[in-house]
């Protein structure tokens, strides 16, 4: 939400809802990656935007690099990307995500009344934030929709992190940045894996950053966002 707003000012932003999530319908097949991507970029073609600067974070920095490797990107800043995680680290990962979603829907009356002080908001991100006390009441909220009430969480889960192995990142050829909070304690170091992988592309720690660090470090995300995309220009 911070970093929405940071950004509202110099770019027309547009949020996604994935499918299964949010108010958008479940998908009617697997949603994997390659599903999830389709689905995106039917809403880009819907808008008439052929290629788009990208900032994701986590299963979203993953769709955000293979729209790139689809040539639908002019720009990419990858948040602690999925899919190339070892699989220890896979089943600890869902471990952590599936305890998240157990929990939230064990106290999901509670979760908007938690959400509207700093002290309830730790226990709604503490998974996902370093600071989580610092996170506004939006971002606690959304762990309803996102987490609690989220329709297709198991199998988004399930195909479109843990079984999810990316291929074809070498044809990527627009600018990326990929960034991993140095307190992520969830994905671990998969960001500076992806550099192997996708040509040119530039790694950066989020210093004190959790694992979705929108409230920990928006000014330095923002500067993520206008280091990529200043080495293109949008056409």
């Amino acid at each position: 939400m911070q970093v929405c707003a940071r950004r509202a000012g110099e770019y027309e932003v547009l949020t996604v809802d994935l499918p299964g999530h949010g108010e958008s319908p479940a998908l009617p097949t697997r949603p994997t990656v390659t599903a999830l991507t389709d689905a995106v970029a039917a809403d880009l073609d819907a808008l008439g935007r052929p290629r788009v600067h990208l900032l994701g974070n986590s299963l979203g920095a993953r769709i955000a690099l293979e729209l790139a490797r689809r040539g639908r990107a002019l720009s990419v800043v990858a948040i602690a990307p999925s899919g190339l995680n070892l699989p220890p680290e896979r089943a600890y990962q869902g471990f952590v995500m599936a305890s998240t979603r157990t929990l939230m829907r064990a106290i999901r009356p509670m979760i908007y009344p938690l959400a509207r002080c700093r002290a309830g908001r730790v226990p709604l991100l503490m998974t996902l934030r370093a600071r989580p006390w610092e996170a506004s009441e939006a971002e606690a909220r959304a762990m309803r929709p996102g987490f609690a009430d989220a329709r297709q969480f198991w199998a988004t889960l399930w195909w479109g992190v843990l079984t999810d192995v990316p291929t074809g990142l070498g044809e990527i050829d627009c600018p990326v940045v990929l960034a991993q909070g140095t307190a992520d304690w969830i994905s671990g170091g998969q960001a500076p894996r992806f550099l192997l992988a996708v040509p040119g592309s530039r790694f950066r720690p989020l210093l004190g950053a959790g694992h979705a660090p929108q409230s920990d470090v928006p000014a330095t995300i923002v500067g993520l966002v206008h280091e990529a995309t200043g080495r293109r220009t949008e056409r």
